[in-house]
């Protein structure tokens, strides 16, 4: 907008106001009285960039800014008079300049002339000034929104994080308690899973084959401590693994499956299906419902939705279903924008 701004008065000081000029009598106004029709241009040239770089931004201000805008429109409007109260010749009676429109007998030809062209620059620099604040005002508000929606986003990604350890780390707490064989190697693939947190802590986007992989670790650390009672399927298929997509974004509803559908006397059974084609992504887990109450259990869901509405807005639908014997969540992302990964260091 602003090099629209720009081309916008180039045309109106060059072309514009130069042909308005012209429907007067400058050219012998200027043979007989040249240093006033100097004197008249060079004033309503600076009238209209004291307008457009000057009055409209302190109109938009407040208190102070305001009434300086409000000072400058009524000097301009002095200095006009001013110019326009010179007297060039006077008028012999009954005697009325040819080829000159009189619209008020009274005002002298050269005197309309001024007054015309000052009002037809402070109407267009005021339209093209008030046109172009609006815009900035605008982007200002957009990038206002802009960073509001990054601070969101990022803490929630803070919250999973600490959510996610907590669960975690409750997990290989039980293993050691009851001396579980596999607790070492739960452990290891704990720590590789803390690594990956960490080089993520300050990158907006993963590849999704990165994030793919985490996933698979997440699972099979998750694994690790279940019985014959339990049966994990997980189904992953992606064509383009440079797609960028949000870290730790899935794994929380995978999460919530190991947290709500695993039980150590009951037989139930997990699904984690992942695929993506053209860079359309779908996602969905079922898992059996075996209600447990723990602290925090519905954050780590609800702060995921609201990344989704912050970072897809449009572009995303999530239904999530829970009949009180089956929890049912289906994702699907449009990942098209954004087919390589770009992230913040």
């Amino acid at each position: 907008m602003k090099n629209v701004s720009l081309y916008i008065d180039i045309f109106f000081c060059v072309i514009v106001l130069p042909v308005m000029a012209m429907t007067f009598p400058v050219e012998r106004w200027f043979h007989n009285f040249q240093w006033y029709i100097i004197t008249v241009g060079v004033w309503l040239y600076a009238a209209y960039l004291i307008n457009r770089m000057v009055t409209i931004p302190l109109l938009f201000g407040s208190g102070s800014r305001r009434i300086a805008g409000i000072a400058i429109i009524v000097l301009s409007v002095f200095i006009t008079y001013a110019i326009s109260q010179v007297s060039l010749y006077i008028p012999k009676p009954n005697v009325h300049d040819s080829g000159i429109m009189r619209i008020m007998p009274l005002v002298q030809p050269y005197q309309q002339m001024v007054w015309s062209l000052f009002m037809i620059i402070e109407t267009f620099s005021f339209a093209v000034g008030l046109l172009t604040q609006v815009n900035i005002q605008r982007a200002r508000r957009r990038a206002v929104e802009t960073e509001r929606d990054k601070a969101e986003i990022a803490l929630y990604k803070a919250q999973i994080k600490p959510h996610f350890m907590f669960n975690t780390l409750n997990s290989l707490y039980g293993l050691f308690l009851t001396r579980n064989e596999k607790a070492l190697e739960f452990l290891e693939k704990f720590i590789s899973m803390m690594r990956y947190i960490h080089t993520t802590t300050c990158r907006d986007m993963v590849t999704l084959s990165d994030e793919v992989e985490y996933i698979k670790q997440y699972v099979g650390l998750q694994s690790l401590r279940l019985n014959e009672m339990t049966t994990v399927k997980i189904d992953i298929n992606i064509s383009n693994g440079s797609l960028a997509i949000p870290p730790m974004l899935l794994v929380t509803f995978i999460e919530n499956c190991f947290k709500h559908g695993v039980s150590p006397v009951e037989k139930s059974d997990m699904i984690i299906s992942l695929t993506e084609t053209d860079g359309q992504l779908e996602f969905s887990t079922s898992n059996h419902v075996f209600p447990v109450k723990r602290i925090g259990e519905h954050m780590g869901i609800e702060n995921c939705r609201k990344r989704l509405a912050l970072l897809y807005q449009g572009r995303h639908s999530l239904d999530i279903r829970n009949d009180g014997t089956t929890y049912n969540v289906n994702l699907k992302i449009d990942l098209s924008q954004y087919d390589q990964v770009c992230c913040n260091r």
